[in-house]
């Protein structure tokens, strides 16, 4: 029966199986004649028996997601569609009952100042009633609570666009999250947020239910989110093209990690055709050569008008100074790390600890605001944007787990520290099938810590995976903790010697794997798509050949989530299109 159909169909078929598509489904998706072929092959197989467990809250999370991008749902998709999502958001509510308490309990002592007992009581209200809620109620957040760059970006909502590149973990996701849930209330204005990765989108989401209880003690249901008044907030991810139709203000972030923005930002500007409507774009720099970048620049408005080709834009400068509104009518602003700091941010964040554990050209981009130019990078940047993924896509891993990624087999890689930065430990998931890609399950950085101390952790990571090989580069510290780690793995651990040719046999192994788009990771750690950008060719100090450097110095750090990928990549042969033997192991 199942002759007539290849080893690849199969495998498709498994796999879709595996994240919990119907045979029904399976057999639409693959156009198979039957479903009757799925549940053989199924039995066969004993595929039930592969399902990883998972919380009920996991289960509906990827039912939601897989019917959510299915393109032409039908009527009784839509209504589980619609089940799952009420579902979804009690689990959520019960989820955050327990941190919603400890919030009511730091405001109390504010609550006993600001109003009665029979004052409380008015204010509990039922789901998503924002009735009674002035400028007023939401006036001592904004006077405690946000920072000088936080109410210069407020003060900026009389524009009607507003561009703004920003630092990492600068808190303007968390901002926007207010203004837009506030300007909601108020006014009653619809609302969208689109995000480069549906974990982002999220994040909007939870940030604006938080706000809600915390400070009316409000309750917040639905996705979207309709209030009592009618405002509307949709939340959305890449898949720009479910935003039309609606009309609001539109919050578009991580502009210049978005995959074809071009696309994005036509949908954006029907979405706010309005004059009512304002569009904010903010977002950590990456890259000249993303199509965001003349959109920054200007050069998309300069395109194709000959009396604006000369018309020059604000400097560096002025945008850092405040904000400033530009030619094209953006108003455009740059908010670095140090600004931020100096605005009151210092103190959650140590900017001189930062520089030591980055590399120069990663810190200046992910938090001074700086492009990379990648002609002078061996990586393309629209490929190295491609590896990254949502990991919730990932449903034979959850980090939760004691064994975070079951009996598949791993491969992991250790970069050393050097004066003043991280050692980087990395697992990747090794690929089975091949519509596989290698996997960046998780990462470790240390900083200040002894080799022993470094090997006692890899062996407890090594306790929680099948990890078949560790590669350890035994520069300095490098070789104790290479030494510590042979004693409890003899077999699978191998010491990196560096000279040129190991250098470029690393170096080259990971162009492979990234121009044949073979390894991926979670796309919201922009820091390993900066370590890659970092690598650039150069000449040998005896100027006889080629090799590869990072801003790799004592002061500023290197590329070592780059190096420690890597040196996990360098136990796959050169000629890896070889079927490779199974090193699966069982539980007995």
């Amino acid at each position: 029966m199942s002759k007539r159909y290849s080893p690849e169909i199969k495998a498709a078929a498994r796999s879709l199986y595996l994240k919990r598509m119907t045979p029904q489904e399976i057999a639409r998706e693959l156009n198979l004649p039957s479903q009757r072929i799925i549940y053989y092959w199924a039995e066969k197989g004993n595929w039930q028996s592969q399902l990883s467990a998972e919380m009920v809250e996991d289960a509906i999370s990827r039912r939601i997601v897989l019917l959510t991008e299915r393109n032409g749902k039908t009527e009784m998709e839509m209504n589980e569609l619609d089940r799952l999502v009420g579902h979804h958001i009690k689990l959520i509510i019960q989820r955050d009952k327990h941190a919603e308490k400890m919030v009511q309990l730091q405001l109390e002592e504010t609550k006993q100042r600001n109003g009665t007992q029979e004052e409380k009581k008015e204010r509990k209200r039922r789901a998503n009633d924002v009735a009674g809620l002035t400028a007023d109620s939401f006036k001592e957040f904004v006077d405690k609570k946000l920072f000088g760059y936080q109410k210069i970006i407020r003060e900026a909502k009389k524009y009607r666009i507003r561009n703004i590149l920003k630092s990492r973990q600068v808190g303007l996701t968390w901002y926007f999250a207010f203004e837009a849930f506030e300007d909601a209330v108020i006014n009653g204005t619809n609302q969208a947020f689109l995000s480069a990765s549906r974990a982002q989108a999220e994040l909007f989401r939870a940030y604006i239910i938080r706000f809600a209880w915390e400070l009316f003690e409000l309750k917040l249901t639905g996705n979207p989110i309709t209030l009592s008044n009618g405002a509307q907030l949709t939340f959305l991810s890449t898949n720009a093209s479910t935003a039309q139709g609606s009309s609001a203000n539109i919050y578009v972030d991580e502009i210049f990690w978005i995959p074809d923005f071009t696309r994005v930002s036509n949908v954006v500007s029907a979405t706010a055709t309005h004059k009512k409507f304002r569009k904010t774009y903010f977002s950590t720099p990456s890259a000249k050569s993303h199509q965001a970048y003349p959109f920054w620049t200007g050069d998309t408005w300069r395109k194709g008008k000959k009396e604006r080709e000369n018309v020059l834009f604000p400097d560096e400068a002025q945008m850092r100074d405040g904000g400033v509104m530009c030619p094209d009518r953006q108003w455009r602003y740059i908010v670095t790390l140090e600004d931020a700091c100096k605005m009151g941010l210092e103190e959650h964040v140590d900017i001189n600890e930062l520089r030591e554990e980055n590399s120069e050209d990663a810190f200046n981009m992910l938090y001074m605001c700086q492009f990379v130019d990648d002609k002078d990078s061996v990586f393309s940047f629209a490929k190295v944007e491609s590896c990254g993924a949502d990991p919730a896509t990932w449903e034979d891993f959850d980090p939760a787990a004691a064994r975070p990624f079951g009996n598949r087999e791993t491969w992991a890689g250790y970069d050393p520290s050097r004066t003043g930065d991280n050692a980087t430990f990395v697992v990747l998931a090794v690929p089975v099938l091949a519509v596989e890609r290698y996997r960046v399950l998780q990462r470790w950085s240390w900083r200040g810590m002894s080799f022993r101390w470094q090997a006692e952790q890899i062996k407890n990571i090594k306790g929680q995976y099948h990890m078949t090989y560790i590669g350890i580069d035994v520069t300095g510290i490098g070789r104790g903790v290479y030494e510590q780690v042979e004693e409890f793995a003899p077999r699978e651990v191998r010491a990196i010697t560096y000279n040129v040719e190991t250098k470029n046999r690393l170096v080259l192994k990971m162009i492979d794997l990234v121009d044949g788009n073979r390894i991926e990771w979670d796309e919201g750690q922009l820091d390993i798509a900066a370590s890659f950008m970092t690598i650039r060719r150069t000449v040998t100090a005896s100027g006889n050949a080629m090799t590869f450097v990072a801003t790799r110095t004592e002061s500023t750090g290197h590329a070592d989530v780059f190096f420690a990928i890597a040196h996990a990549m360098d136990n796959e042969p050169l000629n890896y299109d070889k079927k490779r033997k199974s090193t699966w192991s069982f539980s007995h």
